[in-house]
């Protein structure tokens, strides 16, 4: 029984992959990104380690998931084939559509930045590393990782993330459930399952902290099983799933359909400080984002901008508030970031703004610029804005063929607005 060890550039997590993986009495290899895809077919199964990929360049998972690597796998999936994805291996498999499984591979669901809800309010965002309990919540023999557990047993495992907060349309999700797709939900010491922090430490709706697929082969999970024996029950059921070569239903899936992509004219409203900040060194991530579409046969030059907007009441002179904005330093650092004073679009070119649905950096640094005593603040918020130049096609098509790739936004967690 052979297992890929599937790494990324910034993968790190390989070392007590393979170690899990061997530990369970199964052989693990490397397999990095840029090898022959063709060898994926030698392996039983698949494990995606964590990390950071691409050092999670526009969105954790999103570059890695429009890798050819991935492509090839989903045929693997398709033969009962196990893949497990951890961390951020979970986010590259809800990025390329293996979880939750629905037709043609769509979107369904994205991870968003952690949210630490205590008594209805956010006590923390970001990355948060520490130990939390995840109980099974399905039956032992609804996936290919379960078959060593209780429905109701529940373990002890790390978690180190800065988005792992699952969000579902609340009709998929009922059909997962039904479906037994929610395998693994965060509870308390004693089993009870509590939305508030720290039982649930991301703010994941329905206390997920594992999804699979319709067929259960392919599973999505942010806790590391491998960096404790108490996880060792989900590479054993890994082992005995290729093994016995049990049966499953790979016809199984989803009826749920996502809507079609919004995206929302935006008019720059002048009552709005509009602040539009440009990196002065080379922007990797802008560069990523241009390689990957070119990879995909999307000819395009990307600019990338922190966007931010700023609301006072009518009153307020914006020419001053701005100002002490800029010297304050909050929103960006002049070493090697600077001001831009328009970004605009022409006949070849296309602005998009991206924003989180739930923008708690905006709520953050509104916080924070009321106590530098700039008064009056309505809201802050903060975006991405793309602008996107092609010379050799019709712009308004360049961009629906980008919008399919999902690689600048995720609909479930992200909105867009085309300027």
């Amino acid at each position: 029984m052979k297992i890929a060890i599937i790494q990324f550039p910034g993968s790190n997590a390989e070392s007590e992959s393979f170690r899990a993986i061997k530990q369970a009495g199964m052989e693990a290899e490397e397999f990095l990104w840029n090898r022959d895809y063709r060898d994926l077919a030698s392996f039983d199964g698949y494990f995606i380690v964590g990390g950071f990929s691409y050092e999670d360049r526009s969105r954790s998972g999103i570059i890695a998931s429009l890798d050819p690597l991935m492509i090839h796998l989903k045929p693997e999936s398709e033969k009962g084939k196990p893949i497990l994805g951890v961390c951020n291996g979970a986010q590259i498999l809800v990025e390329t559509g293996l979880v939750p499984g629905l037709k043609n591979y769509d979107l369904g669901m994205a991870l968003a930045e952690n949210w630490r809800l205590k008594n209805g309010v956010v006590v923390g965002t970001g990355f948060y590393n520490t130990w939390v309990n995840i109980k099974q919540s399905a039956p032992s023999e609804s996936s290919a990782f379960t078959r060593h557990l209780k429905n109701g047993e529940f373990i002890h495992v790390p978690i180190a993330h800065g988005e792992g907060r699952f969000i579902i349309p609340d009709e998929l999700l009922a059909e997962m459930i039904d479906n037994n797709q929610t395998i693994f939900r965060y509870c308390d010491d004693t089993g009870n399952i509590s939305a508030e922090f720290p039982t649930n430490p991301n703010g994941a709706m329905y206390n997920l902290a594992a999804v699979t697929n319709a067929a259960g082969n392919v599973m999505a999970m942010m806790p590391h099983p491998e960096r404790t024996d108490n996880g060792q029950p989900i590479f054993t059921s890994m082992r005995e799933y290729i093994q016995n070569k049990v049966s499953i239903n790979l016809d199984k899936t989803l009826e749920f359909t996502p809507p079609p992509l919004l995206i929302q004219p935006k008019e720059k409203d002048p009552s709005i400080l509009q602040l539009p900040v440009e990196l002065m060194i080379t922007d990797k991530e802008a560069a990523t984002v241009q390689t990957t579409l070119k990879s995909l046969g999307i000819d395009v030059s990307i600019q990338r901008y922190v966007q931010w907007e700023i609301k006072f009441p009518e009153d307020v002179d914006l020419n001053l508030v701005k100002k002490q904005i800029i010297d304050s330093g909050e929103l960006f650092n002049s070493n090697k970031e600077k001001l831009v004073e328009d970004v605009k679009s022409d006949e070849n070119s296309a602005l998009l703004l991206v924003r989180y649905m739930d923008d708690s950096i905006g709520e953050q640094k509104k916080e924070n610029l009321s106590k530098l005593d700039i008064h009056g603040i309505e809201f802050v918020t903060k975006g991405t804005l793309w602008r996107i130049t092609s010379s050799h096609d019709n712009i308004n098509s360049v961009v629906d063929k980008i919008l399919a790739t999902h690689i600048l936004f995720n609909p479930y967690s992200q909105e867009c607005f085309k300027y």
